[in-house]
């Protein structure tokens, strides 16, 4: 469903990425992992066409992502974000039916308001939760709040960006476990990029890894603990020891 062929990113004079191959298959979830500052984050900016590569090509469905009408491009996809990026000035349900409420899916805005609802509950939130403001919200209600907004539009592809950081082991689990029911009762494609290795193997059905560039390693979730690949190996178990230099 998305191909990334050669694809290369600088900034300035910093390499970003150096020639990314990879292929995303409908209906499946990738996880993309790498170490911070691996150019994971730009890698899903480049599929948004929120960044421009330098050269080589990537395609949704054969098509180049940087050519075609833009709000039907991007009305095919949801986004959870690191932070949640909640609105702060406006309710829940508001923030959950944010794209309900203008563009292209504009919808009116009590039936707006019921699709918010029944998105709250199915990441566990009580239809009450609708009306309070981020503020009121722990983390893990304002990242599952955060999840109910990606689905809204029932895409059909959704980003997963850090989906559990600043959570606690429980609550990343609950947060894992939404996510890949979610992700297979929509028939949704996924793609996530985590240092969480919880998460890689609660929600992967193939792995990437992205270092110096390039994709590293990929395979299936199955092959994570047997792959041979020093690089994939040593970042699995956090060695600190290793062909991947830490910083000292």
């Amino acid at each position: 469903m998305i191909t990334l062929a050669n694809v290369h990113k600088s900034f300035g004079a910093k390499p970003v990425l150096q020639g990314v191959n990879l292929t995303v298959e409908k209906g499946t979830s990738m996880v993309i992992i790498g170490g911070s500052g691996t150019g994971k984050s730009v890698l899903l900016k480049s599929v948004l066409g929120l960044v421009t590569p330098d050269s080589g090509q990537i395609t949704l469905d054969g098509q180049d992502v940087t050519t075609g009408e833009r709000d039907a491009f991007l009305a095919r996809f949801g986004m959870l974000f690191q932070g949640g990026a909640l609105f702060d000035s406006l309710p829940v349900w508001q923030n959950v039916a944010f794209r309900l409420l203008r563009g292209a899916l504009k919808r009116p805005k009590a039936e707006a308001r019921e699709l918010a609802i029944e998105k709250l509950r199915r990441v566990g939130l009580a239809p009450e939760t609708a009306d309070l403001f981020p503020s009121e919200l722990s983390g893990g209600m304002q990242k599952r709040v955060g999840l109910a907004r990606a689905i809204a539009a029932n895409p059909e592809i959704i980003f997963f960006d850090e989906p559990t950081t600043g959570l606690d082991p429980i609550m990343s689990g609950v947060i894992n476990e939404l996510i890949r029911e979610i992700v297979t009762e929509m028939g949704a494609t996924a793609m996530t990029i985590t240092h969480d290795m919880s998460s890689v193997r609660a929600i992967a059905d193939t792995i990437a890894m992205l270092h110096d560039g390039v994709i590293q390693w990929s395979g299936p979730v199955a092959q994570l603990d047997s792959s041979g690949d020093p690089y994939l190996d040593q970042f699995i178990h956090g060695r600190a020891e290793g062909p991947i230099e830490a910083l000292r």
